[in-house]
């Protein structure tokens, strides 16, 4: 549950209820709720005809909730979350809230000693339903020894035992998970699984499968079809039987979209597609890759769409940043899965780490279980692949290694050379917790911008200036260009020789030149949020973490940055602050996990 308060900036912040008095007013002048959240319960309130104060209150709190990530709301830790308020003795105030107007009208439930706002009860009421229902689906035909055979070739070896296991639960299962931290093998594992899967339909005779390939963001989409086309090309180097080949050689065409465009995007709706119940997706098999960030919403819209038989795959990091919105469904599936008796989904957790060396694997492990000791010593080893920068003056430290990439990426791009301007910009991430403030993404851009001024001589008044990196924040459908795509302004010339200036956007589809004017919304990218990075890579990292007093320095935000690294990572923190991101985890209330322990029926 997120404890973060707000402070207002002025009499005149938007997130006062500058009329509101009693608990309510207390409670959104002490920066427990803003003005939203009283807004909502109020007109939730005069609807239901709701005249009980404390149960206004725990409307204005599931409200709180969902905009803070969570489904629903925890009346019991309230004082304990928000101390030095007056706050109703909990079991009486949970019986208040579940015999009051408003639970009534089916505005708020109460359910699992937690009260949620009536649409997301529903929709985690939904995604359990589903799952049961698939559960209860007899599991797909498979031919034994087609399968033996496919797996003791292209997992050959001890070197592959973790993923060939895995991919024998998933090619037997009609719903299932892979999770694992960066390069456990999960894309070497999917990979295997169309391939497992193409050589089931031909040897039953059956027509090609139909795959749809997804991932929430456009950046992570790419990402998909660059590792899974490279997986397949390895499987393909080991197999020799022209049979074989010829079934699996067309599964490199598939070509991954986001979890919108799968699902069919509505111009009219944020949370509502073209495939439903009524009309369903024609796959297969789906696989949804970096499922950590996938919301409560979308995983219902996702199950919902689903034709009973077929495959479902997700694949993703547990111990990741959950969505952005409401929910932590991945974890809570993981988790509950793990915890059941009589689990409706089959787990296969990958545990060996093939991608980095040692000293970033055993800081990644570190945080992932949550061993400060471990995570202080991995970044005190002086290994080459890690750095720790233990300092209170971050712009003193990083100013030559912010101004060295900046300028390559600028050099290549006043040259001309987009493709030379994209590699120096993947070489490198810097990466914040926050959007603002001293430690946020606006402040880092502004000091590159001002450090490269210097460093070349030149003044940048022109927003789209040659060797601006650029971070796509919107999908624009028009162009191609989504969410999370990364791109560079590049000189260029026009045919007649005039000078001009070009957008180079690297998508899904490779490289792509847009003029500057045509592009949405888009952000400067000397530095970028955690949050956005995920579903993304860069040869080196370098984390700046927040001070101790941010509601976002957490584990699963630490850990999440030092696992976009490929070759090595740096860490700008003191002792202090590493030690209380490890300790803080993201919780976020929700029913889902404990829902997943239910019987089959």
């Amino acid at each position: 549950m997120s404890t973060q308060l707000w402070e207002p900036t002025s009499p005149f912040d938007r997130r006062l209820a500058t009329r509101e008095s009693g608990r309510l007013g207390e409670l959104n002048q002490a920066g427990v709720l803003t003005a939203a959240d009283v807004h909502v319960a109020r007109t939730l309130a005069l609807a239901a005809g709701e005249q009980d104060v404390d149960v206004v209150v725990a409307a204005a709190l599931a409200v709180r909730a969902v905009r803070s990530g969570a489904v629903a709301v925890s009346l019991e830790s309230q004082a304990e979350a928000f101390p030095g308020h007056d706050w109703p003795e909990p079991g009486q105030w949970l019986a208040d809230v579940a015999s009051s107007r408003l639970t009534q009208e089916n505005a708020v439930v109460v359910d699992q000693r937690m009260v949620y706002l009536r649409r997301y009860h529903q929709l985690e009421l939904q995604v359990a339903g589903d799952l049961r229902t698939r559960a209860a689906e007899p599991p797909p035909a498979v031919s034994d020894g087609v399968l033996t055979r496919g797996l003791e070739r292209i997992f050959p070896g001890d070197g592959y035992a973790e993923q060939r296991s895995a991919a024998e639960t998933v090619v037997r299962s009609l719903t299932s998970i892979i999770t694992g931290g960066p390069g456990t093998g999960k894309t070497t594992t999917v990979a295997g699984v169309l391939a497992l899967l193409a050589e089931q339909a031909a040897a039953a005779g059956d027509r090609p499968i139909r795959v749809g390939l997804a991932a929430p963001t456009g950046k992570a989409a790419a990402r998909m079809k660059a590792a899974i086309s490279q997986a397949l090309a390895e499987i393909m180097a080991r197999t020799t039987d022209p049979s074989a080949r010829a079934v699996i050689e067309p599964l490199g065409a598939l070509e991954p979209s986001t979890l919108h465009r799968l699902l069919g995007w509505r111009p009219d709706s944020r949370t509502r597609f073209r495939h439903h119940r009524r009309n369903r997706l024609p796959h297969d098999v789906i696989l949804i890759d970096e499922a950590s960030m996938v919301s409560l919403t979308h995983m219902a819209r996702l199950l919902e769409a689903l034709r009973p038989t077929t495959r479902l795959i997700l694949v993703g990091d547990a111990d990741q940043l959950v969505s952005i919105d409401a929910g932590a469904v991945l974890a809570d599936l993981v988790a509950g899965t793990e915890l059941s008796a009589t689990p409706w989904i089959a787990l296969s957790r990958l545990r060996t780490v093939h991608r980095f060396g040692a000293t970033i694997g055993a800081l990644a492990e570190g945080l992932r279980v949550g061993d400060a000791d471990a995570v202080v010593a991995a970044l005190s080893a002086g290994s080459p692949e890690v750095e720790w920068i233990p300092t209170d003056d971050a712009a003193t430290a990083l100013r030559p290694i912010v101004t060295r990439h900046a300028r390559a990426v600028h050099d290549a791009a006043r040259d001309g050379d987009a493709e030379a301007a994209m590699t120096a910009l993947g070489s490198h991430r810097l990466l914040c917790a926050h959007r603002d403030g001293p430690f946020g993404v606006r402040t880092w851009n502004r000091h590159a911008e001002t450090w490269l001024a210097e460093d070349t001589g030149l003044t940048f008044y022109d927003q789209n200036y040659v060797g601006r990196p650029l971070l796509v924040t919107a999908n624009d459908y028009a162009t191609g260009v989504l969410n999370g795509d990364t791109g560079v302004i590049v000189a260029s010339r026009t045919p007649e020789g005039t000078p001009v200036r070009m957008a180079v956007i690297d998508g899904a589809n490779g490289p792509q030149r847009y003029a500057p004017s045509r592009l949405g919304e888009v952000d400067t990218m000397h530095a970028m949020t955690i949050h956005k990075a995920q579903g993304s890579q860069a040869e080196a990292i370098t984390v700046l973490l927040p001070d101790e007093a941010s509601s976002l320095l957490t584990r699963e935000l630490f850990y999440t940055a030092v696992t976009r690294a490929e070759k090595r990572v740096r860490v700008v923190g003191s002792e202090a602050v590493i030690r209380a991101a490890v300790e803080r985890r993201v919780v976020r209330a929700s029913g889902l996990r404990q829902r997943l322990l239910g019987e089959r029926h």
